[in-house]
């Protein structure tokens, strides 16, 4: 078996003897907290909010304009078949996107330089797996009658 050393421990101060070995310490002033960037001005609350509102705005837009231009892209490239129909819609998602980057440019967010990308970033994930899904299932809808697989399905 191992030998272990007992540690000692500084004597303990009882309440009795604090008094008598009384050491001053001075208070700490309280300073106000440094912006960590000087170069962006300290945002006050109303403009949090309406920058936040913004921002909810931007991604709920974007959620939206995913489901219809999913749903459009089902029926816009009907024509095209095999592979140029899915890189078809891959395009139309990215020109979408595109176009929702120049609206929220021209809403003129009063954002800091750190937060410059949330423009760009700001429901980008949800935009492409709201319009992947919502083409797949319109498509899968659509032409669920058309393919015969031999398993019955309820919609046809």
């Amino acid at each position: 078996m191992a030998k272990f050393k007992k540690k000692k421990s500084e004597p303990t101060i009882e309440p009795g003897d604090l008094k008598e070995n009384s050491v001053d310490i001075p208070e700490i002033e309280k300073s106000e907290p440094v912006p960590e960037n000087p170069a962006d001005p300290p945002v006050n609350t109303t403009e949090k909010s309406e920058k936040d509102r913004k921002l909810n705005k931007l991604f709920w837009m974007r959620v939206g304009l995913a489901i219809i231009a999913g749903t459009a892209a089902t029926f816009i490239f009907e024509d095209i078949e095999g592979e140029e129909r899915r890189w078809s819609s891959i395009a139309f998602m990215i020109i979408v996107f595109f176009g929702t980057i120049i609206v929220a440019k021209g809403m003129k967010m009063q954002l800091p330089s750190s937060d410059r990308k949330k423009i760009v970033t700001q429901a980008i994930g949800s935009y492409i797996f709201m319009y992947l899904f919502t083409w797949i299932l319109t498509y899968t809808i659509i032409h669920s009658g058309s393919v015969s697989s031999g398993i019955p399905t309820p919609f046809s």
